[in-house]
């Protein structure tokens, strides 16, 4: 029962995600394809996914214990707070802390988290911001 609860809601969340999409506005200045595809191809893969769940789930699904179910509770926590903190501390420290804190909860020690999460952070930062041009939160320190 709770995989076709899960389908349910994953397929409303790809309704959702869709018609966001679908009112983006467009400038005169896009591309051939266009803001809108790449929202609408992932909304389609999460639809197909979640009718997929629905149709087939599982027969006795396992629930993790309630410490794991507080760990996840706490990762999804640090995820809403990496989003409201990005505008304030920019792009490259919110994601440092955020990937260090999820890498250690995922088992590595922590000064081996503290080292993967600043190079995830500056890794994406030189790719997406210096090769890409794209621009991403600047924080108190200019990047």
């Amino acid at each position: 029962m709770s995989d076709r609860i899960f389908g349910v809601v994953g397929l409303l969340l790809a309704i959702g995600y869709a018609w966001s999409a679908l009112i983006i506005q467009e400038s005169f200045l896009s591309d051939a394809v266009g803001p809108k595809a790449f929202p609408l191809i992932i909304a389609g893969v999460l639809a197909l996914a979640s009718i997929a769940i629905f149709l087939k789930p599982d027969a006795e699904p396992h629930w993790p214990q309630l410490g794991r179910l507080l760990e996840i509770a706490a990762a999804c926590a640090v995820m809403i707070v990496y989003a409201l903190a990005l505008p304030e501390i920019g792009f490259v420290i919110a994601t440092a802390v955020a990937a260090s804190y999820l890498t250690w909860r995922l088992g590595t020690t922590p000064l081996g988290s503290l080292a993967t999460g600043a190079l995830t952070s500056l890794g994406i930062y030189a790719v997406f911001h210096l090769v890409l041009g794209l621009s991403l939160a600047r924080g108190p320190l200019g990047f």
